[in-house]
């Protein structure tokens, strides 16, 4: 297994992080920023007022996205497991 096959196993892997942790990250920094701005705008500092938008948001984003990230994860599984035999004789990746 050379060096371009570890970097190639970790750039999709990077990749595949970026792609299924995005929609929960950009969720939480959109509520996040409005919460924020209504806070501003009524001058109500309630750490608590803050948590819980975010954390119904991420839940409902989980519950919508959740199969598309678990069908991600299982592809790049599959990729890899199938990949192992080929990295282990020299080959190049499928």
């Amino acid at each position: 297994m050379g060096p371009e096959a570890v970097l190639t196993f970790g750039r999709q892997g990077l990749e595949l992080l970026l792609a299924v942790a995005a929609p929960v990250l950009l969720v939480a920094l959109a509520v996040g920023l409005v919460v924020s701005v209504l806070q501003a705008l009524t001058q109500i500092n309630e750490a608590t007022l803050s948590f819980l938008p975010k954390l119904v948001a991420i839940a409902v984003t989980l519950m919508l996205a959740g199969p598309w990230m678990l069908s991600l994860l299982v592809d790049y599984l599959q990729r890899v497991l199938a990949g192992i035999p080929a990295a282990i004789s020299g080959n190049a990746l499928p």
